[in-house]
């Protein structure tokens, strides 16, 4: 079986051998990107151990050999044409190069997301090329996180060096047969067996009734949903959501009439007093973690953890907060529609939809008709991450971005205009708009490379990441534009309402969990005091629509997957979705519903580490079936259209 030929010092195998090691090759570099995925993201696994962790790779042998079947499919073929003529120098050299090209691409993905992991928590999935194909001008931020995360591209040369090293070191070579058509038959049958073989391994299994493995089935090997990610590897979940519809219709109700009774999204004012003919503005800042901001978590004793929020702490003493505020997704593009429009961000982000044409009500939309004037402002080039285009579906009438501000002096030189001068940009604008009047702020400081303007250098504490300081900043710039519209005229009878886009990595152990990982904070704001207070009961971004509609008393129907905050008998709950599973938070319990199934009950407030599985010792039909009416209403009326009333 082995001839040595020391002269081109390479080993001349089987060629089915060959194949075996060039796989087992791969199997070892997934398995060691793995590792180096969980050392960079140690603090986000808290609860893996080093025996869970054996049982962790044993798991991700499963996705590994999945992604690299499908990956390889075409050299695997192209390998074992049962024709001599592919021993070919030539040919073999083009079968390297593809081997190279394929599983370079892959591995480029499993390394990215060993940083990207720490920005959206998960695995990179096929929403980021319509996430990148419906932002403006990427380029800039690409070459700066290659700059600033330089060792990634230099893990992948000596990756693809060692990679093309080893993969040369076996040389395949034919059975000897005295006839080439005798080694065409030969074949056959082996081309028939690895592709029996290989559909076992793209599914996961070789029983009939297995399904092919999908996201969730990495839960089978971890103690918490945050740590499937560890079993997964990058290029399986893109393969996996390739092409994948956002919005399937449900039946788990037998009648529209039994689900309209479980849970409506069509809120009808049942009393309707005066209206408030009040302004309304919304900020949404960047990257707000709940973790940063210090009157939320008195629990806090390490010093690392002192505020970074020292204005907005001293709002929320004058403010109606509610501490236990959560995102419905943990991107930018999905805080919009959920923040203005109460549309949860589940499966995929609303924008980058089959469904982002659908009609559409919003606060803008909605107070429009009332006599509003609207505007949407977020200091980024124009048509960063699609805003503009939204903004115009959700009925705002005029978008300011980077254009609109004309200052290339304050340009940050990546994500958009520093804070404190755009905020007071937004401020003045609103001094020229006819009262009454909606509108939203979008900061950009708070975020990757983590710099704050030169003059600011040194200013601003570190903290426990990069990131804090910028989180400072942006707090001082809320601060400045709160000492500037305090002066305006239009500031007493203006309601502002505080939230943040989505939650990041804090560096703070008890945010590691998957319930925390979606926590900000939400405040409610009236310069004369008259909403003050602090609300313990669950909330959401998609409840900030319905809430500022019912405190103006705003007398028509309209469609909100969220509550009125301020409706003493609403039904609190707060959704999103996380590794294929939605995340539904009821009172003082999380379910977890994988494939239309109930799969994990939790009690959040007395296991927040969500170690104890309650599923089959607790009763919850009630939260399971708000749970599930709210999917199928979501899901239904997405797929058909029917988001505004009367459709």
């Amino acid at each position: 079986m082995l001839k040595f030929r020391f002269d081109t010092k390479k080993y001349e195998v089987n060629e089915y051998l060959v194949l075996l090691y060039r796989f087992a090759i791969l199997m070892v570099f997934y398995s060691f990107c793995r590792l180096l995925f969980y050392l960079f993201n140690t603090a986000s696994f808290p609860k893996v151990t080093f025996a869970s962790f054996f049982t962790i790779l044993k798991g991700g042998l499963m996705f590994d050999v999945s992604a690299l079947l499908y990956l390889n499919a075409v050299y695997i073929l192209l390998f074992l044409l049962p024709f001599r003529f592919k021993f070919r120098n030539g040919y073999q050299q083009s079968l390297k190069w593809l081997f190279m090209l394929i599983n370079g691409v892959g591995l480029s993905f499993n390394l990215i997301d060993m940083v990207y992991y720490r920005y959206i928590l998960k695995r990179t999935t096929a929403s980021v090329f319509d996430i990148a194909a419906y932002d403006a001008g990427n380029t800039n931020l690409i070459l700066r996180f290659f700059y600033d995360f330089w060792f990634i591209p230099v893990i992948l040369i000596v990756l693809l060096v060692l990679l093309s090293v080893l993969y040369s070191i076996l040389k395949p070579m034919p059975f000897r047969f005295r006839h080439p058509f005798a080694y065409f038959l030969s074949g056959i049958p082996v081309i028939l067996i690895v592709l029996a073989l290989s559909v076992v391994g793209m599914r996961g299994g070789w029983r009939h009734s297995t399904r092919p493995i999908n996201m969730n089935n990495a839960g089978a090997f971890v103690n918490a949903p945050e740590e499937m990610a560890l079993v997964q590897n990058t290029p399986f979940c893109i393969l996996r959501t390739w092409g994948k519809k956002a919005f399937t219709p449900k039946h788990f109700f037998a009648s529209e009439e039994e689900l309209e009774r479980i849970y409506t999204p069509v809120h009808v004012p049942d009393s309707v007093g005066p209206a408030r003919k009040e302004n309304v503005v919304v900020i949404i800042l960047e990257s707000f973690s709940r973790a940063f901001v210090g009157s939320l978590n008195p629990q806090l004793q390490d010093p690392r953890d002192r505020s970074y929020t020292p204005f907005l702490d001293s709002l929320i003493s004058e403010s109606l907060v509610f501490p236990n505020a959560f995102a419905n997704g943990r991107k930018s593009i999905d805080a919009i529609p959920s923040v203005t429009a109460s549309i949860p961000a589940l499966v995929l982000p609303y924008v980058i939809s089959e469904r982002s044409g659908n009609t559409i009500n919003s606060l803008a939309s909605l107070l429009t008709g009332q006599g509003y004037q609207s505007a949407f402002y977020h200091g980024a080039p124009n048509g960063s991450m699609g805003f503009d285009a939204f903004i115009k579906i959700a009925g705002f009438q005029n978008y300011y971005g980077l254009n609109e501000f004309g200052n290339e002096a304050d340009f940050d030189g990546i994500w958009g205009v520093w804070d404190e001068p755009f905020f007071q940009y937004f401020a003045q604008g609103m001094s020229n708009m006819q009262e009454p009047f909606v509108t939203t702020l979008f900061s950009v400081s708070s975020h990757h490379p983590y710099e704050v303007p030169a003059k600011y250098k040194g200013k601003f504490p570190e903290g426990r990441i990069p990131l804090n300081k910028c989180i400072r900043y942006t707090d001082y710039a809320l601060q400045k534009f709160f000492d500037s519209a305090r002066r305006m005229p239009w500031f007493k009878n203006t309601l502002f309402v505080i939230t943040a886009d989505h939650a990041v990595d804090s560096d703070i152990p008890e945010y590691y969990t998957s319930v925390n990982r979606f926590a900000v904070p939400m405040l409610f704001y009236k310069a004369d005091g008259s909403l003050k207070g602090v609300d313990n009961g669950l909330a959401q971004q998609i409840d900030i629509m319905p809430s500022v509609l019912g405190y103006l008393n705003y007398p028509h129907p309209y469609v909100a997957f969220g509550n009125n905050l301020f409706d003493p008998s609403a039904k609190r709950f707060a959704i999103n979705y996380l590794e294929e599973s939605y995340q539904f938070l009821s009172g003082d319990y999380v379910l977890y519903m994988t494939d239309d199934k109930l799969n994990a009950i939790y009690n959040r407030t007395k296991d927040p580490e969500l170690r104890n599985n309650l599923l089959g010792t607790i009763d919850l039909a009630e939260e399971q079936q708000l749970q599930k009416a709210i999917i199928q209403q979501f899901n239904n009326r997405m797929a058909e259209n029917r988001l505004v009333v009367g459709k």
